[in-house]
């Protein structure tokens, strides 16, 4: 399967697409987005919205997932990634591709195993699952490649889970080899350890 992961922004927004399945996934390629500040915000979304389509036509991939937006304190720059975001999503339905959309938190859990992670370990943990050395471009492109790795991880979690949702009840034995199989043993420890205590 071929995934375009996305990290949207209007100075930035990091794409990449990624091939194979876990634990034989490759890098087709990564690059970033820029527009230029001096112009208008309208004319920067436009370009955004240009370039996202070229690129997906050149790379065609077969899905695609986008960063959910994170709110922090500074409300203009939420607002700003939030109308990235709805150019991106448009871009993405315009090509007819399905969409998943995941949170900074489940990005983070899916290639490293730990939602507290920084950049930089997310960063060299996407390296190491994409076997190469060096990511080309700047922080964007690095976090487009986690969330594409993040939708390889979760979709063959819930095919192996036969779709079920999070409410489901799973043994300690079989979360344990979902998550294995998913590339996160320290998840499956953590599944298992909630599904033995719940009532």
């Amino acid at each position: 399967m071929r995934v375009l992961g996305v990290d949207p922004g209007v100075a930035r927004t990091g794409v990449a697409v990624v091939a194979g399945e876990p634990g034989s996934l490759r890098l087709v390629h990564a690059a970033c987005i820029e527009t230029d500040s001096a112009r208008s915000d309208a004319a920067r979304l436009a370009h955004l919205l240009t370039q996202l389509g070229a690129y997906i036509r050149a790379h065609r991939p077969e899905a695609a997932a986008v960063e959910q937006l994170f709110f922090a304190s500074n409300r203009r720059s939420a607002i700003r990634v939030g109308q990235a975001r709805g150019v991106v999503l448009c871009a993405l339905a315009r090509a007819g591709l399905s969409i998943a959309e995941y949170t900074p938190l489940q990005v983070k859990e899916a290639v490293t195993g730990w939602g507290a992670a920084g950049k930089p370990q997310v960063a060299r943990m996407a390296m190491a699952l994409l076997g190469v050395g060096n990511i080309p471009g700047p922080d964007d492109a690095a976090d487009a490649c986690a969330v594409a790795v993040c939708h390889h991880h979760r979709a063959r979690l819930t095919r192996a889970t036969g779709g079920r949702g999070p409410g489901a009840r799973t043994s300690p034995r079989l979360a344990e080899a979902i998550a294995a199989a998913a590339g996160s043993p320290r998840l499956g420890r953590r599944v298992a350890g909630r599904v033995q205590s719940a009532p």
